[in-house]
């Protein structure tokens, strides 16, 4: 007999083999019903698989959030279905399940486009009606290859060899369609709904290889209920409005262009934004952190120290230099990351444990290879500015850091206005340098730290785990902050290293005199500034706060009469601080407030023959109908004081 053991802690035995639609039964009949699957000792699993062995066990019905991941893994293969009734011919490739939705990847010599879309969802909706069961084979590896090499699924057939040796081909089946898949799945199609929906088409590399077939992917999404569903729709609109590229052209902040594949070319107006952000985490730092500025071309042998080389390369860009007058020719590599360059300074003279922490911060400009599907915008480029520090210092000063580290990266995201914030704490990954008992220690740290975080912040600040993701070199916390629309972002990091010291030979010397390695930690505020700014620009949609604003205040006029009174009004807004443009061209008002207002100017302040008259300006505020007469003094006293940045303000009490 085996022993199963269910949430409510009670145990019952059971036959070897008894299944938990068997188990469900037993409950109760309506349990059975909704059941969609179960989880053995927290893994999800069929509910037609034999339980052979001891194990907690819980019923998983369709409203339970595991059963998501579950749904959605059953659309994507009832989309795939659905392509080959429609379309014979076409190869079914691979179809995960991601982040908010699935995909899966066709190989078919006209590719899909978005105009396909509305007949595959019809033919999916047919298919769920039919509410085929979802069953489960287990194939020798030949049978397998030779079905689908007679079926012409030639991408099948190199995912079979790829399997390795002694692990099970498992094949699911719905109805006559079957594919090759790990599982689990629901009981029947019919679970999945009628809340799902196909979004989009792109192109895709067979296995990320350029080198290899396009195949054309096919993108959905998938939720238990229909108000889910439409909530998620609306997201998605309202993110097509906010998309940080069409702002970027809108507001004239930057663009990509192919001959700088990955980076940035910012314009005036990008610049200005990128700097106010800059100047804002200088002042933060101010007092507790030493800026630096390492080389940004290193020789390899230091990343083969640091592990990068063995660990990173893929990612990494390399130069070569012409040859010394010795004909000798050194390999550098230009740096991804700041922590091996900050290392080497802090190498430099005798540190004591009198000087620790150090902490020591810099504005590095990185490179990283990012395969060119995997551009998007600001979001996701090759060469980005880091607001990277490093922080050395004892064991016991460990938890203390992480914790002032905590506070300065929350109050940031406050000051841009985020509100929502979830810290996890990502453990060892499979992949990774350094003793278990070093990790033991950091990680057991952390999660003390960790505890504090939601302690301290009275249960606002949602915390979590992320096993297995952590970097090579030690635990690290991520944070993750929420915009205006409901998505999550991750951009800060905290990482505790007790490798990249001790592998550089980096030594402080102790109170009793002996060397010791300090602890480094790696922390990024923003991450990477060019990402942050288009988080910043999407969750306020372009409408920024004063003080960010590349341009505050324009200043515009009715009629010619008022060209030398609006530049006097220009004079007093740009002496008070502000960031001012003037617009005395001979345009109608209505086509001027127009077209700033497309440029998301924050204030027009219209000046005509009467303002300048009585000395006052005509307020226009970006997305109001509402217009405000002011004095000139009064209106600059006004503006100044809401241009102050957060940081400014509390320091002015």
């Amino acid at each position: 007999m085996i022993r199963l053991t269910f949430p409510d802690n009670s145990a019952r035995e059971f036959s070897p083999g008894v299944t938990g639609r068997e188990v469900a039964e037993g409950i109760s009949k309506s349990l059975a019903k909704k059941a969609v699957a179960m989880a053995l000792d927290g893994e999800l699993a069929d509910l037609a698989d034999p339980i052979t062995k001891d194990a907690r066990i819980e019923i998983v019905t369709r409203d339970d959030p595991r059963a998501l991941g579950l749904i959605r893994h059953d659309a994507a293969h009832v989309m795939a279905e659905a392509v080959q009734e429609l379309y014979p011919g076409t190869q079914v490739t691979i179809g995960p399940v991601i982040d908010n939705g699935f995909f899966y990847d066709f190989h078919r010599n006209q590719p899909f486009t978005t105009e396909d879309l509305p007949a595959i969802e019809a033919k999916m909706r047919e298919i769920v009606r039919r509410n085929a069961p979802f069953t489960r084979e287990v194939w020798p590896r030949d049978k397998a290859r030779q079905v689908f090499r007679d079926k012409g699924e030639m991408f099948k057939v190199e995912l079979v060899d790829a399997i390795p040796e002694g692990q099970d081909l498992r094949i699911y089946s719905q109805g006559d369609w079957f594919d090759l898949c790990r599982g689990p799945h629901m009981t029947s199609t019919g679970q999945i709904g009628d809340a799902f929906k196909l979004t989009k088409v792109a192109g895709a590399y067979w296995r990320g290889d350029s080198t290899k077939p396009m195949l054309t992917r096919i993108y959905g999404t998938a939720f238990a209920q229909k108000a889910e569903l439409d909530a998620y729709l609306h997201m998605l609109e309202e993110a097509e409005k906010r998309d940080h590229r069409r702002l970027g052209r809108e507001m004239d902040l930057f663009h990509f262009q192919e001959e700088g594949p990955g980076t940035v070319f910012w314009h005036g107006k990008g610049w200005t934004m990128f700097q106010a952000i800059v100047a804002y985490m200088r002042r933060r730092l101010k007092g507790a952190y030493d800026e630096v500025n390492a080389p940004q071309l290193l020789d390899k042998s230091l990343w083969e120290t640091s592990g990068h080389w063995n660990w990173f390369r893929e990612n990494m860009f390399m130069a070569k230099s012409a040859g010394d007058e010795t004909g000798d020719e050194r390999v550098f590599a230009i740096k991804p990351m700041n922590c091996p360059g900050h290392i080497q300074i802090f190498k430099h003279g005798l540190k004591s444990y009198r000087d620790l922490p150090l902490r020591m911060a810099e504005f590095g400009i990185v490179h990283r290879y990012e395969p060119s599907g995997a551009l998007h915008g600001l979001m996701r480029v090759r060469g980005f500015t880091q607001d990277d520090a490093h922080v050395f210092c004892t064991e016991e000063q460990m938890a203390a850091e992480c914790l002032r580290i905590n506070d300065l990266i929350l109050s940031t995201y406050r000051d841009f206005g985020f509100e929502e914030f979830v810290v996890k704490l990502s453990t060892r990954p499979d992949k990774r340098v350094g003793t278990d008992a070093a990790w033991d220690r950091a990680e057991a740290i952390m999660g003390d730290v960790l505890a504090q975080i939601a302690e301290r912040s009275g249960g606002k600040i949602k915390t979590g785990i992320n096993p297995g993701e952590g970097a090579f070199y030690g635990p690290k916390f991520e944070y993750v902050l929420r915009d205006a629309i409901g998505r999550d972002w991750q951009c800060g990091t905290t990482q505790v290293d007790f490798n990249l010291p001790e592998r550089f030979g980096a030594f402080y010397v102790d109170s009793d005199g002996e060397k010791k390695t300090p602890v480094m930690i790696h922390r990024a505020i923003v991450g990477s500034l060019e990402r942050f700014l288009g988080v910043v620009l999407e969750h306020y949609a372009g409408h920024l706060p004063l003080w960010l604003a590349p341009v505050q205040v324009v200043v515009a006029t009715i009629t010619s009469d008022a060209d030398d009174y609006a530049r006097s009004v220009q004079a007093k807004l740009e002496a008070a601080g502000l960031r001012v443009d003037l617009d005395i061209r001979n345009e109608k008002i209505n086509y001027k407030v127009r077209e700033h207002s497309l440029a998301k100017v924050p204030v027009i302040l219209v000046c005509g023959k009467r303002e300048a008259e009585e000395a006052t300006v005509n307020i226009r505020r970006l997305g109001a109908r509402d217009q405000t007469s002011m004095s000139l003094d009064e209106a600059v006293t006004a503006l100044a004081d809401e241009a102050m940045p957060p940081d400014l303000r509390r320091q002015r009490g």
